[in-house]
């Protein structure tokens, strides 16, 4: 899997990491109507924002009520018209294959926003995803490093039109 592009963009605090959620948001759930769904993969260490930054992308798309985190559950289902979105955390797995024999292949569609925290726990076994985020710590804040692995993944990078000094 070859990354096409990569941004690295400073999140001072939570409400940043929330408005970049909210920016990727029409872009996976377009407004207008447009081709919707994508895959986004979620990485960092416990803590790191991963579901902050799901929670407010769900939010942005029009997902109203409560939000869980599916840390025990594995996966969160929402649907907005005819578009499913879901939450899959990986983290209490201990073999890749589990999440094939929990039976989350069939929810892996491109017309769907599947948000998947912990992706490292499935490696080899999931198909690239649009877009992979990195949280990082940096001091008080953290760092997004945002990578396109399909051509879609890099038409959000371009939308998302990045600061000069926010890109890496």
């Amino acid at each position: 899997m070859s990354a096409l592009a990569t941004r690295c963009l400073s999140l001072s605090e939570e409400a940043a990491t929330e408005a970049l959620a909210r920016r990727l948001a029409p872009l996976a759930v377009p407004p207008s109507g447009g081709p919707a769904g994508g895959r986004i993969h979620l990485r960092g260490e416990l803590g790191a924002g991963k579901t902050t930054l799901v929670r407010a992308l769900l939010r942005a798309c029009g997902i109203t009520g409560r939000i869980k985190s599916p840390s025990y559950a594995l996966l969160e289902s929402y649907k907005i018209s005819n578009l499913y979105l879901y939450h899959l955390d990986f983290y209490r797995f201990s073999d890749a294959r589990e999440w094939l024999d929990a039976g989350f292949r069939d929810i892996l569609r491109d017309d769907a926003l599947v948000l998947i925290e912990w992706p490292e726990r499935a490696e080899g076994l999931l198909p690239p995803p649009d877009l992979d985020i990195e949280l990082v710590y940096a001091g008080s804040g953290r760092q997004a490093l945002l990578t396109a692995y399909t051509a879609r993944g890099l038409s959000w990078l371009t939308a998302l039109n990045f600061p000069p000094e926010a890109s890496g």
